[in-house]
């Protein structure tokens, strides 16, 4: 469920996961209309090499980029794993149900849950295990280190062994009235699991489930729990030890994960998760206003107005060029030293439903309609 700044449409799930309409709470109103696309020169080169198809995208997918594959997966529980150079298929499997959240995977296991709440393991595209769980999931599972980690909508923490399904530990901690039912955010950094909770980044030991260190992405204000939900949103930035992440209209922030601490912060709305490597961390605020920052210290590189209202994904940063995507099924290329659009390529005219995930020199997209476009800028 995505959050827009003019109708904030995402759900709010209360501590006993009760489901609050945004909408009801802060009143719709009409979408601001869209920039128009400007005039572009293509300044770069760039194609799209192959094209493969889902069945459609009607959930907060992520796509996995490990090895030489992509592991990507449809509304209707198809999980498929394709050769990252060609798209050829390596293997496919049906999982029986529709999804609300995936695919994480090491490369051999992959993990997706249903909208019955049920975790699937798949090992090269065959069930391994089944696992009902009794909080819904919105974030993909992780896969690593020969466990499964899944991040409720609650926002507590499961571990699994990945050959078995035996539940290793569960971590609840006391937290903020409301979460936001979207993505949020789980990754690794060496051997500690990090994920976020409330506006704070958490080191978590992966083997045990305790709290190694936290680090506040945004320090929320407000007269009441609506106002002050802050919570992380996927993709989360990891480039060497520097982990940035985006708090749900309230600000980017980047953490120091060898030593637990807040690196920077910038107060600024936006709902989508950021972009970046090790000079720049990139986001769109609330009207899509792309910003670049320093991602040493928070400073602003550039901004790009180009893009407003055009309810861009999050971006992604590949060599010289920012990659990012519109509702329209667009994706533009900028140079990520000035913000400049180079390139304009487009796909099936349907939303961009995923972050770009890159791969080599080859960038994947997916689109609403389950259009998956391996791009290649040049």
């Amino acid at each position: 469920m995505r959050a827009r700044p003019s109708a904030l449409s995402a759900a709010l799930v209360l501590a006993g996961s009760l489901m609050l309409s945004a909408c009801s709470i802060f009143g719709s109103g009409s979408a601001a209309k869209p920039a128009a696309l400007e005039q572009v020169t293509p300044a770069i080169a760039g194609r799209v090499v192959w094209e493969a198809r889902l069945d459609s995208v009607q959930f907060p997918l992520s796509i996995a980029a490990v090895g030489e594959q992509f592991v990507v997966a449809g509304s209707d529980g198809v999980v498929s794993a394709l050769q990252a150079s060609n798209g050829k298929p390596l293997w496919r499997a049906e999982v029986g149900q529709k999804l609300s959240a995936g695919v994480g995977s090491d490369g051999r296991f992959a993990a997706v849950v249903t909208r019955n709440s049920e975790l699937v393991v798949l090992d090269a595209g065959k069930t391994v295990w089944r696992k009902t769980l009794s909080t819904p999931v919105i974030a993909a599972p992780l896969v690593a280190g020969e466990r499964v980690f899944v991040l409720t909508v609650d926002r507590q923490v499961l571990a699994f062994d990945v050959l078995d399904g035996r539940k290793l530990w569960e971590m609840r901690r006391p937290g903020d009235a409301l979460t936001l039912a979207q993505a949020g955010v789980i990754g690794a950094y060496k051997d500690t699991l990090i994920v976020g909770q409330g506006p704070r980044l958490t080191g978590v030991d992966p083997l045990k489930g305790t709290v190694r260190w936290e680090a506040s992405v945004a320090n929320p204000r407000g007269t009441n729990e609506v106002e002050r939900l802050a919570d992380l949103v996927g993709p989360m930035l990891r480039n060497g030890d520097l982990l940035c992440a985006r708090a749900f209209q309230s600000a980017v922030g980047c953490v120091n994960a060898e030593r637990g601490v807040a690196q920077w912060s910038r107060n600024v709305g936006g709902v989508n998760g950021v972009g970046g490597d090790a000079k720049i961390v990139v986001g769109g605020d609330a009207s899509d206003r792309l910003t670049a920052w320093n991602a040493a210290n928070g400073e602003v590189n550039w901004t790009a107005e180009q893009f407003q209202n055009r309810r861009l994904s999050a971006p992604l940063v590949q060599g010289s060029t920012v990659l990012v995507g519109d509702f329209e099924g667009y994706v533009h290329f900028l140079n990520r030293e000035t913000g400049k659009t180079q390139l304009r390529l487009s796909t099936d005219g349907s939303a961009i439903a995923a972050a770009p995930v890159a791969l080599g020199t080859t960038v994947l997209v997916a689109t609403r309609k389950g259009g998956l476009f391996a791009l290649r800028p040049e």
